[in-house]
């Protein structure tokens, strides 16, 4: 038997207009954690997809071989019949159905027939304690939290006895804790004998976990090595085609007076009738500067900065002052008319229109610009800013006119990014920015905020990466439960400090 549970050839896969794979080659070891690298957008997802079976046999060229023979998949179905199962960034279960029924959902155990309930209930059962799983076979699916919901997705791939498992950026929306769990358990899978892809742009992860690592970029195969002859600084290299010798790359910018400022700020739960989520918050933005705001999960960034933007659902008070006059925001219409935009954390659910094409996501916040007297649009001027931007920022795309949907992570970022600038802001709000997309993506998006601010726009960024905070902020602000627990100018600053107020402790630099 060879060593090799997967050998794919040669493989190339055409979209209209790109080629999203040109004669990858892939080899994966039996009983290895392999993890796949690459820039959003490089490959990953496609490669996965024709392997198991979302795109089917002939839509590609190439050969494949699992378990020593040639592999012809016509489904998802087909794949998980020869044990490969993939778990997708999106998830696919269906939350109003219980754990059990969607772990054995298309493969429900019966007698005579009838589903047996009972039965399924007892091999839910035994696979969530093989991983030591707490967790009830019959609780509804909705109400799990996204780290359980992920780890109940492997459980349905191991109930079809899956072989090969591919997950596709697994952690993407998880806390530490929940990371944690699920690296365990994919340990725990490879001394069962199970092998694992692992696609993921956190590098200390596939650092963490990987045995073997191989990266593609650009749709072509870059390398692949053993993890232990490999550095994180080797792997972006691989990965974005040269060496970032720093990856917040921090430029000298002006930074002016005072000019926004938010006091007293408060936001109540839009459950729970006067509780509060935000307690007092006040603070200071200079013209230019780029302001960090950290803290843990459940901190109320997002609270405090939707709020000021006017886009929080529920209520919430305090005062807000631009250049000195105290202005009333109640919605993001107003904020925009103030000069204040905001890119949400959820890009694809807040920020874009999945199937509008780029130009229409960029210009439809803006529309207002490009009216003419007798209420058409004057497409030549809407059409000469999207091209602009395009090429300002640098989305990859085969035309404007292409759906948002198709685009990688880090391109649709940008996408919700030029929407936002279009609108000529003198303040931004970024939450999260560089959440899901990869390290080229975030590096060209550090550069285009110092490039802002350099313009003497004002930047406000929520990011959980403490890195990133210390790498990009000016100045940073730290909450925890609703507070505000420090504020530090960002000289000497270091995550232990940060961490400090984030769990609760108060700053000596306040």
């Amino acid at each position: 038997m060879s060593e090799y549970i997967l050998e794919m050839y040669n493989i190339t896969k055409e979209f209209p207009g790109i080629r999203a794979l040109d004669n990858v080659s892939f080899k994966v070891k039996r009983g290895e954690i392999h993890a796949l690298c690459g820039e959003n957008g490089a490959g990953k997802s496609t490669l996965m997809k024709i392997l198991s079976g979302v795109y089917p046999y002939g839509t590609y060229s190439g050969d494949i071989f699992f378990n020593g023979e040639k592999l012809i998949l016509h489904s998802i179905k087909d794949a998980e019949k020869k044990g490969i199962a993939i778990i997708h960034q999106e998830l696919a279960l269906i939350k109003e159905l219980s754990v059990k029924e969607n772990i054995f959902i298309g493969n429900e155990p019966n007698k005579n027939g009838i589903v047996d309930f009972d039965q399924m209930y007892l091999n839910a059962k035994k696979i969530l304690q093989q991983f030591n799983l707490d967790i009830d076979p019959n609780t509804l699916v909705k109400n799990l939290g996204v780290g359980q919901q992920q780890l109940v997705e492997i459980a349905k791939a191991l109930s079809k006895s899956a072989s090969l498992l591919i997950l596709d950026e697994p952690t993407s929306s998880l806390t530490e804790a929940d990371v944690e769990i699920l690296l365990k358990i994919l340990k725990k899978l490879k001394e069962n004998g199970v092998t694992c892809i692992y696609i993921s742009h956190k590098l200390d992860e596939v650092m963490e976990i990987a045995d073997t690592v191989t990266v593609i970029r650009d749709g072509k195969t870059i390398g692949t090595d053993s993890a232990k002859n490999l550095t994180k600084e080797k792997i972006i290299s691989m990965m974005v085609g040269r060496e970032l010798s720093q990856l917040y790359p921090r430029e000298k910018h002006f930074i002016g007076e005072v000019f926004f400022e938010v006091r007293d700020f408060n936001v109540y739960d839009t459950k729970i009738q006067n509780r509060r989520i935000v307690k007092n918050v006040s603070f200071k933005l200079r013209k230019g500067e780029i302001l960090g705001i950290a803290g843990l999960i459940g901190a109320g960034r997002t609270e405090l900065v939707s709020s000021i933007f006017g886009s929080y659902p529920g209520k919430w008070t305090g005062d807000v002052y631009l250049e000195g006059k105290k202005i009333i925001i109640k919605n993001p219409s107003d904020a925009l008319k103030y000069g204040i935009a905001m890119v949400p954390e959820d890009r694809k659910k807040e920020g874009l229109i999945s199937l509008m094409s780029v130009k229409e996501n960029m210009t439809i916040s803006n529309l207002e610009n490009y009216k003419k007297i007798i209420g058409t649009i004057n497409e030549n001027r809407e059409l000469l800013d999207v091209k602009d931007y395009i090429k300002k920022i640098n989305i990859k795309t085969s035309h404007f006119s292409t759906q948002v949907k198709n685009l990688s992570g880090g391109n649709q970022q940008k996408v919700v990014l030029a929407k936002n600038l279009l609108s000529k802001p003198k303040i931004l709000i970024l939450d999260e920015p560089t959440r899901g997309i990869d390290v080229g993506a975030k590096y060209e998006i550090y550069k285009l905020m110092f490039s802002l601010a350099k313009e003497g726009i004002s930047i406000i960024m929520i990011s959980s990466e403490l890195p990133e905070i210390l790498g990009i902020s000016d100045r940073i602000i730290v909450m925890h439960e609703g507070e505000k627990k420090g504020e530090f100018e960002n000289k000497n600053v270091t995550q232990e400090m940060i961490m400090q107020c984030a769990i609760g402790g108060r700053s000596n630099n306040d």
